[in-house]
């Protein structure tokens, strides 16, 4: 009779722990700026509560817990030599508005477990496990995204002191009002020789897995991103009195160029783009707009691609402003690359995968964007998608099933014992 495999974990320890972490994303739920709603954006009250709680869960877990000099939550599990690098395991705690309660917070608090399940081994790792709740990957603040998790890969941008949320507070006065110390960010960077690598799990937010009725895939690269706001200008004039032909309508234009992003990308191969803002002004009932703003968010497997169908986007934009006789002018607020995912922690992640059952596990990119692309400079990067319905994501009826979390948290935890082996 062959040897059991040492990487496939107690099914019992496994159900409580994903049934732990079902009941955790529903009392994080309860922390909320928004009454009968989930959001959380960074350096709010929100935020100083959740890392004060997923704080003591780390400690009860066995970690030493802090926030680091970012807003970040950090805890650590030491190996045997307490000079060891940490593989680093986990997601973000922070959300959009209106927000699933699923996106990032399972992947901190599926870690959370994982550590819980390779502590209950009597076999030391040869590397420290470290759990980690970004904040601000969503960007929904300060319209930049990936900060906590850029603070922490040591890409800091100088320039982002000076945004500003929608009430106009500064970054920087943000970070200081939370008790955080802007001199001191760059504490929050790690060195590459301090890290083994990252893994995060995560729902699919998208329906690849559920179509193909699986409940695990492994990612193989997460697609660029750029995101720009663009300010189309005419004139402002008297609704009635003004005949088509004399018009200069903003917000007729910004339409036409919402239109031109969905033809352009979907013309194109693995290129999505998306018109998720667009404002009037002055915004009365009886007035020609005069200004109208818009934002693009534009995502591509690959970065070449993702800028040809930006330049196209461009000509079309100049195409409608000199028909319409408009100005215009784009901002870019946001960029991150492509990011391939290492072949070893794919590996690692595919033989997890295999701990459940499943030996060929699909392989999928990712549309959406991940902390993982701000430490692909600093570390190697893997990813494990969870199934979630439909694909509904960034939603409150966003979903994951007990039972593929259970899934996930046995191959999560085997990958680690995997690389562990290795």
């Amino acid at each position: 009779m062959p040897a059991p495999d040492p990487t496939v974990l107690p099914a019992e320890a496994v159900h409580a722990a994903a049934a732990r972490v079902m009941a955790r994303c529903d009392a994080l739920a309860r922390h909320s700026a928004t009454p009968g709603a989930i959001e959380r954006v960074y350096l709010s009250p929100e935020h100083a509560r959740v890392n004060r709680v997923v704080a003591g869960w780390m400690r009860e877990a066995g970690l030493h817990a802090w926030q680091d000099e970012a807003g970040n939550l950090c805890g650590r599990l030491d190996a045997p030599d307490p000079d060891a690098p940490a593989l680093v395991l986990g997601s973000h705690l922070d959300t959009v508005r209106d927000a699933g309660r699923y996106d990032g917070t399972l992947g901190v608090l599926m870690a959370l477990e994982v550590v819980r399940l390779v502590r209950g081994r009597r076999a030391p790792l040869p590397f420290a496990l470290e759990v980690a709740g970004f904040w601000d990957e969503e960007g929904a603040r300060f319209g930049t995204a990936l900060l906590g998790s850029a603070a922490f890969g040591g890409r800091w941008d100088e320039a982002w002191w000076d945004l500003r949320d929608g009430d106009g507070t500064a970054l920087r006065d943000a970070f200081a009002a939370f008790g955080l110390d802007p001199g001191r960010v760059g504490a929050a960077a790690r060195r590459p020789d301090q890290l083994v690598g990252y893994l995060e799990a995560h729902i699919e937010q998208g329906p690849e897995l559920d179509d193909a009725g699986e409940p695990l895939g492994v990612v193989t690269s997460v697609a660029s991103a750029r995101r720009y706001e663009l300010r189309v200008r005419g004139e402002a004039r008297h609704a009635g009195g003004t005949p088509y032909d004399r018009r200069r309508d903003a917000l007729l234009g910004a339409a036409e160029v919402a239109l031109a992003v969905e033809r352009v990308c979907r013309a194109r191969h693995h290129v999505v783009g998306t018109v998720g803002r667009l404002e009037a002004f002055p915004g009365a009932v009886n007035v020609v707009p005069g200004e109208a703003v818009l934002t693009v968010d534009l995502r591509a497997e690959h970065d070449d691609v993702r800028d040809a169908a930006w330049a196209a986007i461009r000509a079309d934009v100049e195409a409608v402003a000199g028909r319409r006789g408009l100005s215009w002018h784009a901002r870019d607020v946001h960029e991150a690359p492509a990011l391939v995912c290492a072949g070893r922690l794919r590996d690692v992640l595919s033989a997890g995968v295999a701990t459940t059952g499943r030996v060929d596990p699909p392989h999928l990119f990712s549309r959406a964007g991940h902390d993982g692309m701000s430490l692909g400079g600093l570390t190697d990067v893997g990813m494990l998608f969870l199934r979630n319905p439909d694909g509904i994501s960034h939603h409150p009826d966003e979903s994951v099933a007990a039972a593929d979390v259970a899934a996930g948290l046995q191959a999560f935890t085997a990958a680690v014992l995997h690389l562990a082996s290795a």
